[in-house]
């Protein structure tokens, strides 16, 4: 999900801000993707959808998920940050399914294009960052065909990297970086670890299924986890900087030092190790 400018507030990330957030998408999208099928290969559905919507779609990981599972299926992967969605549009003509993919630029807390009659909607890491997410819900809700799934995935937590005794002379670094974020986030993202159940029953769906899905790439195993790892602590510490010590900013930056000897590119012991809650609702 990209953020709109509520999420932001008076922040308006560069052009290297939004690079680096597309770089961590395509990662995430790469070392979930078996669980993102297997997601998708849970879900109930009577028959197969035709009409796919994937509200805050990000670079595209639920739409071409979505695609694979759902052949037949025609996916509006909608997004307020244009940047996001060009990249869309350059994986469909890659994949060679532009014709089953259109883009919607808009931003949901401003304004609620005609979207369609979905089958199925899905919405990862997106349901947090809205404004009045009971008002998007009821809106979901009206757009979605009757007897429609709706999907909410939302991240449980900040992903964790590093074991807990690293670095070395700065144990517990990482936990600090989200304890500093979480604090914030509480106040900006206030919606962020809600359970979705009972705000979906009040929107009129009834819950079919829930389920956890939790992540452990280690990186012996999967290649892209120092890139990830590197990109998302740079964030981290972009975020949390005003709360961190002068010695934990120090350690922070010989780790985000690719040439320096304490790179976090340099370690053997990382891990992508997050927790995803998933939700799985029916308009009847």
């Amino acid at each position: 999900m990209t953020l709109s400018a509520h999420d932001r507030g008076a922040h308006r990330p560069g052009s290297c801000e939004v690079q680096c957030q597309a770089q961590i998408l395509e990662l995430d999208a790469e070392l979930l993707s078996r669980h993102t099928a297997s997601l998708t290969a849970w879900l109930s559905l009577k028959a197969s959808p035709r009409h796919v919507l994937d509200l805050g779609c990000g670079t595209g990981t639920g739409t071409f998920a979505l695609l694979a599972r759902f052949p037949e299926a025609h996916v509006t992967a909608v997004d307020s940050s244009v940047s996001h969605l060009h990249r869309v549009r350059e994986k469909a003509c890659e994949a060679g399914v532009a014709d089953r993919v259109s883009i919607v630029q808009a931003d949901l807390n401003a304004t609620w294009p005609n979207l369609g009659e979905p089958d199925l909607v899905w919405a990862s890491a997106a349901l947090h960052h809205m404004a009045d997410p009971d008002d998007t819900l009821r809106r979901v809700h009206d757009t979605a065909a009757p007897g429609g799934l709706f999907v909410v995935v939302e991240p449980v937590g900040l992903p964790r990297f590093l074991p807990d005794d690293a670095p070395v002379g700065r144990p517990g670094l990482e936990q600090r970086c989200h304890t500093a974020i979480d604090r914030r986030n509480a106040v900006q993202l206030p919606h962020r670890g809600a359970d979705w159940g009972p705000r979906l029953t009040a929107a009129g769906f009834t819950i079919e299924g829930q389920r956890m899905i939790t992540v452990n790439a280690e990186q012996s195993h999967f290649e892209a986890v120092g890139r990830y790892a590197q990109l998302s602590l740079r964030s981290m510490r972009r975020a949390a900087a005003d709360a961190l010590s002068a010695d934990d900013l120090i350690a922070m930056d010989q780790l985000l030092d690719i040439d320096g000897p304490l790179s976090i590119l340099g370690r053997n012991d990382l891990a992508v190790r997050t927790q995803r809650a998933v939700w799985v609702a029916r308009r009847t």
